[in-house]
């Protein structure tokens, strides 16, 4: 594809992903891990909601969550997802849609283990997306939380990551006169080969 280059460039699109993320890190002012995740419930119904990407693997992108909320429920029942990243000052966005799996194990338990002491226990303190009273029953519980696990507390078992594994990302950059740069990669199933288009702005 000869007029795929610069930004574009490359035979690896989550080498695009993170070249493009690293950029954003130093330029975007506020949140340039940020992603809309969408989901569907059983009905078919759409959600979504802003998660922060935690890694870009070499065939998948992660972020973590509450296994009992209604994310990760959703996520669950259909199997798949889609998101999108949006950085405004860069102008540029990716969209990811791909199928769904649970990162339970060793990268779950150190990633929690590098958040920040009040992140940890708000894990265990917080039923996700459950009706709340008020948020001094909710504080009074981080408190009770915080008593009974201390200063370790280790992850907890309704908390960790998901990776979606894409079959399309689309990188999208910002034209003059509207006329954007598009560039989708598809592939019928994960370590496939992509196929790459350019798309109509």
């Amino acid at each position: 594809m000869s007029d795929r280059s610069g930004i574009f460039a490359g035979d690896d699109p989550f080498a695009i992903a993170r070249s493009w993320l690293e950029t954003a890190r130093i330029e975007e002012p506020n949140d340039p891990d940020a992603i809309a995740l969408a989901t569907v419930d059983r009905d078919g119904m759409p959600n979504a909601r802003m998660v922060l990407l935690k890694e870009i693997e070499a065939d998948s992108f992660v972020f973590y969550t509450n296994y009992n909320s209604t994310k990760a429920q959703e996520l669950d029942s259909a199997g798949k997802a889609a998101f999108v990243m949006h950085w405004k000052s860069l102008r540029r966005q990716i969209r990811v849609r791909g199928t769904i799996g649970r990162e339970d194990g060793p990268a779950a338990d150190e990633y929690y283990a590098s958040r920040s002491l009040k992140s940890r226990l708000g894990a265990w303190a917080s039923r996700q997306s459950q009706p709340l009273a008020s948020r001094t029953a909710l504080m009074a519980k981080v408190a009770r939380v915080t008593a009974r696990l201390g200063a370790n507390p280790p992850r907890p078992p309704f908390w960790g990551g998901y990776r979606v594994v894409p079959l399309e990302i689309e990188f999208w950059a910002d034209g003059a006169f509207r006329l954007h740069d598009r560039f989708v990669w598809r592939r019928a199933k994960s370590g496939k080969t992509w196929q790459i288009q350019r798309l109509s702005p």
